[in-house]
């Protein structure tokens, strides 16, 4: 098996610049500089298959800006390859995050739609239940408790709506109801709850 040595930042150059020898400068890289490339990604929140990753990303774009001329040799391959490879992973990092704060806005966006929603319903069907326990105390009923609770009428405006004589007759008639209605909801509790809060929200 053929022994690839280490390479020297002049010859890796112009090997990736002409195309020349190619395979041998890309193994040239990875041996001299997969290892500590590798440990920053793993020391910051990685795996070792992101390192991989990040690593062919950095070598393909490091071999990309020597082909058109733009890296200058101001630094040496091992300290521009680390500065590449820092800042790939660094907006990989990002890019997550964001992705991750995205969904976890959406998930708590589900769960309260899916609340207000099962409140809403829990609302309707409260309402429902004791609209109809006021219809089966009668007409009479039915019309004062809406009158007063749901149309906010006044007692005066209650006796002239309706074919009582005065304020008193209409007052005695609604406890009457509110009883009634009181011995109904004794057997379930939980509505009885709602329509005190029904009866004073």
């Amino acid at each position: 098996m053929e022994v690839v040595r280490n390479l020297p930042d002049e010859e890796i150059i112009s090997g990736l610049k002409t195309g020349k020898g190619m395979e041998d400068m890309i193994r040239s890289l990875y041996r001299g500089y997969f290892e500590s490339l590798s440990w920053y990604v793993m020391n910051n929140s990685g795996s070792r298959q992101d390192a991989e990753d990040i690593f062919q990303e950095v070598v393909v774009s490091f071999i990309d800006l020597v082909q058109k001329g733009k890296f200058r040799g101001e630094s040496s391959i091992k300290t521009f390859l680390y500065s590449m490879n820092r800042h790939t992973w660094l907006n990989e990092l990002k890019r997550r995050g964001r992705a991750l704060a995205r969904e976890e806005k959406y998930e708590r966006g589900q769960e309260r739609v899916e609340m207000d929603t099962s409140h809403q319903m829990a609302d309707r069907e409260e309402k429902a239940a004791i609209a109809s326990l006021v219809a089966a105390l009668g007409d009479t009923c039915k019309k004062i408790l809406t009158l007063f609770y749901y149309e906010n009428l006044s007692m005066r405006e209650i006796v002239e709506a309706t074919d009582y004589e005065n304020e008193q007759v209409v007052r005695n008639k609604k406890y009457k109801c509110l009883k009634q209605l009181e011995q109904m909801l004794h057997e379930k509790p939980a509505l009885k709850e709602s329509l005190k809060n029904l009866l004073h929200g």
